[in-house]
């Protein structure tokens, strides 16, 4: 069986349904579904079994398993409660990375571009305990990644337990279909999206630096399916350990990001340009793309989906009738 942790999530709902697409159904999912549509990003999936995470650690023993796919997390880049996070992303991590290295299971885990602060170090995924000792973290979600990315460089450079494939994803902003339930966390091809269907103005923020205009920050955005397809790929090595980037390789705008959903929706989107939150500017990242290079040379050579089709294939699935993966 292949685990997946956080499966009816976003990232982890996709997974579920491109092994099920496969011809996989022994497929275990670990999270929590709580009040909300959360249920609806499985809906189409066949699993083996569900899991609550609080149960994963007594439900993994005597266990065989082929793979584990680790992305169940608190996300919240605006979290505060610093106890529920490191619970939840560092130790809860670390008892998967335990159980792997003992059971000779591949682990294939979330990080997460966040740990690279405001990218002044750069975004290079080098995965030396000295190059990640260099980043700053700009919020506790970001640190919480931060920390286990070390913890696995650490063993690595010490000769500590690891599975035979340890694979570490620093994703980018991801965007796609199955995100209804992550509120104000969604990303916002989805909040343009249902701002367009309302008919009302696209708001996105002013630019508190010289260096940067109004809507002109920049992201590297990057589709779900090219997400999904990293993965799959890792998960057809036997061995090796890194962190690798996942995103387009390529910085758009989010005046560009409006305007791809706009152009997918048959609309030009009006834009007001609001002030940031005095609390978010000091951990704003008013820039990031992903340096590619080792995830090319570790195999996957897939092109990565632009920025306008992946938007009009999410936007496709958001104005069907079904709008879930």
């Amino acid at each position: 069986m292949i685990l997946v942790t956080g499966g009816a999530g976003f990232i982890g709902s996709h997974v579920v349904a491109a092994l099920n697409d496969t011809g996989r159904t022994d497929v275990v999912v670990s999270d929590w579904l709580r009040d909300g549509p959360k249920w609806r990003n499985l809906r189409k999936a066949v699993l083996a079994d569900f899991v609550p995470p609080e149960e994963l650690a007594s439900w993994l023993e005597g266990r065989k398993l082929e793979a584990v796919v680790h992305l169940g997390a608190n996300s919240a880049t605006t979290a505060t409660d610093g106890d529920d996070v490191m619970r939840r992303n560092f130790r809860f991590s670390l008892m998967l990375l335990d159980w792997c290295a003992a059971q000779r299971v591949p682990l294939v885990y979330a990080s997460s571009a966040a740990t690279y602060g405001d990218g002044e170090a750069g975004f290079d995924d080098a995965d030396d305990l000295a190059a990640l000792r260099r980043l700053r973290p700009l919020n506790l979600y970001g640190w919480s990644k931060h920390l286990f990315d070390q913890a696995v460089a650490a063993r690595c450079e010490s000769g500590g337990a690891l599975p035979p494939a340890c694979w570490g994803l620093k994703f980018f902003n991801v965007y796609g279909a199955n995100e209804h339930h992550k509120g104000e966390m969604r990303s916002v091809v989805h909040k343009v999206f249902e701002t367009l269907r309302r008919g009302e103005e696209v708001r996105l923020f002013r630019s508190h630096r010289p260096d940067y205009r109004d809507g002109e920050q920049l992201r590297d955005f990057v589709f779900v399916e090219d997400v999904v397809a990293v993965i799959r790929f890792l998960l057809t090595m036997g061995e090796g350990t890194g962190l690798l980037n996942v995103g387009a390789g390529i910085a758009r705008s989010w005046v560009d990001l409006a305007r791809a959903v706009g152009l997918a929706m048959g609309v030009e989107p009006e834009i007001l340009f609001i002030d940031m939150p005095e609390a978010l500017r000091g951990k704003y990242q008013y820039r990031t793309e992903a340096d590619l290079g080792r995830l090319r040379k570790a195999g996957f050579n897939a092109p990565m989906t632009s920025l306008e089709e992946g938007v009009a294939r999410t936007v496709a699935i958001l104005a069907s009738a079904d709008p879930h993966r």
